[in-house]
């Protein structure tokens, strides 16, 4: 049944757009996160404390588990930006993202937990999106079927807006954050209207570059 409400919801262009500026949000929202864990720098303040807190604590002194939460989120996000490998990169982000809610949930840090359980219901749609790639592995084996052939898939329609110029844009998104960064001299988490700050004016270019690519594509298909 879901795979079936998928196919016809496919067909819709302005559903394809959101997935896609779907994906780049989620994706960017990993990628500050990932690169602290990998350059192993705390995620929280020192002087900071509580359940929630702690937990952050001990989870940095953990050491290179701490970076290879990190690399992982670093892979989605990049995944997601893609396009191309974007499924593997929302069935990586999902249990990261469960793992998360959970423990925001558990320790009481409302606000956060509200935010990362929008991000959970988001990539669980970004996987279900594309549910024709992955469904096949819940299905029995071939040798369980009467005539000993593997039972038919939904195949996934051709995407009717252009992947290709949406996954160059996803790539110059993270080469201006990577240059923003660069400017800052570490990596930038906005924490409120910061005008003193060079990385917080990236953040605007950034999402001017889905809106160019919106642009072009649109001119693009008229000029088709």
């Amino acid at each position: 049944m879901i795979a079936h409400l998928v196919v016809r919801a496919r067909r819709i262009r302005g559903l394809h757009l959101a997935v896609v500026l779907l994906r780049f949000l989620i994706g960017f929202a990993f990628v500050p996160s990932a690169l602290k864990k990998l350059l192993d720098q705390p995620f929280t303040d020192p002087d900071k404390h509580g359940r929630f807190h702690d937990f952050l604590h001990a989870f940095h002194a953990t050491g290179w588990f701490y970076q290879l939460v990190g690399a992982l989120q670093l892979t989605a996000a990049v995944l997601l930006f893609t396009q191309r490998f974007a499924t593997l990169g929302a069935l990586i982000a999902v249990p990261i993202l469960t793992a998360i809610t959970a423990l925001c949930w558990s320790t009481g840090v409302v606000p956060t937990a509200t935010v990362a359980t929008l991000m959970w219901l988001g990539t669980l749609a970004l996987a279900l999106w594309d549910v024709a790639k992955w469904q096949g592995i819940f299905a029995p084996d071939a040798s369980g079927a009467p005539d000993g052939r593997a039972p038919q898939t939904l195949s996934a329609e051709p995407s009717p807006i252009d992947l290709r110029l949406w996954s160059w844009c996803g790539a110059a998104m993270l080469a201006v954050y990577a240059t923003g960064a660069l400017l800052h001299g570490g990596v930038y988490r906005p924490r409120g209207v910061e005008l003193d700050q060079p990385g917080f004016y990236v953040m605007p270019l950034m999402l001017l570059l889905p809106l160019a690519t919106y642009v072009v594509e649109r001119r693009r298909r008229r000029t088709g």
